[in-house]
């Protein structure tokens, strides 16, 4: 587990990314996470699911406490503090607009332009819209993406059936020193806001709440979590996390098959009632 956990009874910020964290390969939540959840309300601790998944998704996941969660969507580019909007890291149109054309460039690949209003695509393959429909709750299917006005941008999802760290990734790393560019998942590719990312969310809510990284924790599995790892002094990678987020973690936690997030926050409120 590398260095030994230390004092963690004084947490007061609790961060875990949604898929291939806090649900299982099936995108089940376990019935044990609501108790947890009362507990820690219960201590004052705050919780916030920090997902590339769009906010209405997120947000419908958790409706029984959707009022009493913050909600870190899209990567960092949008947050909601309990039903308060106190982040939009939306992009440029134009900036956006070109990087969909060179989108559009890649083979294998289908795109997704996530609005804050809601997600828009163009293309209907059954598989793709299934995928979509994971993720996104309100979306819309229309002719050309490029003609979309009327909202504000978050991020460019690319779900790549050639695989994103070996196909459009090599399209866009170029592009990091201007646009955030994360492979958030075996197919998805995200194009955001070069300050948009989950760490940086967690800094905005550590400075509302003056908490520090000694009072944070964070649980992790993919490549769009890094920065989450770096802003938090326990950080836990999941077992069937990437390996560089297990380079990047302090400690590590069972599968997401394991429930290896609630077993820790169990432990951490059993040694705070100690």
């Amino acid at each position: 587990m590398g260095e030994q956990l230390k004092d963690w009874t004084k947490i007061k910020l609790v961060v875990s990314d949604i898929d291939g964290t806090l649900v299982n390969s099936a995108y089940e939540l376990s019935n044990e996470f609501y108790g947890i959840f009362d507990k820690l309300k219960a201590k004052n601790i705050l919780f916030a699911a920090a997902s590339g998944r769009q906010f209405f998704n997120l947000s419908n996941r958790f409706e029984t406490i959707q009022q009493e969660m913050i909600f870190i969507a899209e990567n960092g580019s949008y947050v909601v503090d309990k039903g308060e909007e106190i982040l939009v890291q939306d992009m440029d149109p134009a900036l956006t607009k070109q990087q969909l054309l060179d989108a559009r460039s890649i083979p294998d690949t289908y795109i997704v332009l996530c609005g804050k209003r809601m997600a828009y695509v163009e293309k209907t393959h059954p598989h793709f819209i299934s995928m979509v429909k994971l993720y996104y709750d309100k979306f819309e299917i229309v002719e050309d993406l490029l003609q979309v006005e009327d909202d504000q941008f978050l991020k460019i999802a690319i779900f790549d059936l050639a695989g994103s760290e070996a196909n459009s990734y090599k399209h866009f790393h170029q592009k990091s020193d201007y646009l955030q560019v994360k492979i958030s998942g075996k197919l998805w590719l995200d194009i955001s806001h070069k300050l948009a990312d989950k760490g940086r969310a967690i800094t905005l809510l550590q400075g509302k709440y003056g908490i520090t990284k000694k009072e944070t924790m964070a649980f992790g599995d993919y490549l769009n979590d890094l920065e989450m790892m770096h802003q938090a002094y326990y950080s836990f990678a999941m077992e069937n996390a990437h390996p560089d987020i297990k380079k990047a973690a302090r400690f590590r936690a069972k599968s997401n098959d394991e429930n290896g997030v609630l077993e820790v926050l169990q432990q951490m409120l059993k040694s705070a009632n100690s």
